[in-house]
């Protein structure tokens, strides 16, 4: 699920031969190959980071701000003076699974961590394909980091500390499709890269899994299977979510809005089974209230009710039920729903640009209100809709808790 600047990662698959195979496009089986590779590199989202918005797929560019600077994405098409075309098999396997490109070491921004866990018949499959891709004369940027991160040698000690090149390996006792679900969010998905809170050096707190983190200014969520059913997501409004990114809980935005673009909407209905059935662990009967109510007098004696009336109800419904085609829904919303407030406080503040997901449904843009509401009018409005709209009890935000998320934001 995202590709982020601070995607701190290192591959490579133990015992794994990469001298005997190469890329031939005239032959059907290889033509298949590429067919399956070029699927492959849509649920490794590798459009999403390597191409920019004004330029060619895969040319590069793309800007990854962390802690330590920006770091551009390189150009991957089959160019051979800017691009991978002069990659022998090896070369790929080293750069994608091992973090080490004939340039020297890649920084973690590419998630060679998560994809040392992909198959010797996967990597094929996409190498096949990148090698007949259309190549893009588009020089690569140069990083902007500060010293001593724009050094390439110290990368080879974070490797030593933070990857642990360990193959993927079925549990025996899961379905097959809960394998191939666990396969695809730790590997070729690298879900874990955005979602999985970092170490002080960038490296993913393995103890963690998937518990969340803010990456970008935004929060990553938890997709631990025991936060996403106490969220209210079940099989089948976390399939709708992973299929087009929208569902009755929200829609995908920001990072998410890119995955999804780029890459879940080309997944195979198989494919998004599987990762269903891994992220809530094979349950598909969450019982979860679904029935919109009005608001109670209760609701509408809370100060956060006016300022919902005021700036929310034009387009999210008197009642939090959203309009089509114009916002979502409200109602059991997974942020609101989240005791994490940190992507309701951003949202409220900054809005969300006009998203589109697919050719019949999108949504408009919605305004920031952070020169509107203060930290005090935003506290009300957030404890208004975890009272009345969120899937069950919430805590009570308190001003000074979204005051330190405010200044997060700002930073």
């Amino acid at each position: 699920m995202k590709k982020s600047a601070l995607t701190l990662i290192a591959l490579g698959l133990a015992g794994l031969s990469q001298t005997t195979f190469a890329a031939d496009n005239t032959s059907t089986d290889n033509l298949k190959l590429i067919q399956r590779g070029a699927y492959l590199a849509d649920l490794g989202d590798c459009s999403g980071c390597h191409t920019i918005a004004t330029g060619q797929v895969y040319g590069g560019g793309r800007g990854f701000k962390t802690p330590l600077g920006t770091i551009y994405s390189t150009n991957i098409s089959s160019s051979k003076k800017y691009g991978i075309g002069n990659y022998t098999y090896e070369d790929f396997v080293n750069a994608v699974q091992k973090g080490v490109a004939p340039i020297g070491n890649l920084y973690p921004a590419m998630p060679y961590v998560s994809y040392s866990k992909l198959t010797p018949d996967d990597m094929k499959a996409l190498y096949a394909y990148f090698m007949q891709t259309k190549p893009v004369d588009q020089k690569n940027r140069e990083n902007d980091l500060i010293f001593p991160a724009d050094i390439r040698f110290g990368l080879k000690f974070w490797n030593m500390l933070e990857f642990n090149d360990q193959p993927f390996k079925n549990d025996p006792q899961k379905s097959a499709s809960w394998n191939r679900g666990h396969y695809l969010v730790e590997g070729l998905g690298h879900c874990g890269e955005c979602h999985t809170p970092r170490n002080f050096i960038m490296g993913s707190e393995n103890n963690k899994a998937l518990q969340g983190a803010v990456v970008d200014g935004v929060n990553a969520p938890d997709l631990t299977t025991k936060r996403l059913i106490s969220e209210g997501w079940n099989k089948d409004n976390l399939t709708q979510f992973l299929k087009d990114g929208t569902s009755p809980k929200g829609t995908s935005f920001d990072e998410m809005f890119i995955v999804e673009k780029h890459s879940l909407t080309h997944a195979k209905q198989a494919d998004i089974d599987a990762i269903v059935t891994y992220l809530l662990d094979g349950d598909n009967q969450v019982k979860v209230a679904n029935n919109l109510t009005a608001f109670t007098k209760e609701d509408m004696a809370m100060p956060g009710y006016g300022i919902y009336m005021a700036h929310c109800a034009g387009c999210h419904g008197n009642h939090g039920e959203g309009t089509p085609n114009v916002a979502p829904p409200l109602f059991h919303n997974a942020t609101i729903s989240n005791p994490n407030i940190y992507n309701t406080v951003e949202v409220v503040m900054n809005g969300i640009p006009v998203e589109t997901y697919g050719h019949l449904k999108s949504y408009y843009a919605m305004p920031g209100y952070k020169d509107r509401l203060n930290s005090k009018q935003i506290t009300d409005l957030i404890n208004f809709l975890h009272k009345s709209l969120a899937t069950s009890t919430m805590p009570t935000v308190a001003e000074n808790d979204v005051q330190t998320v405010i200044n997060k934001i700002n930073h």
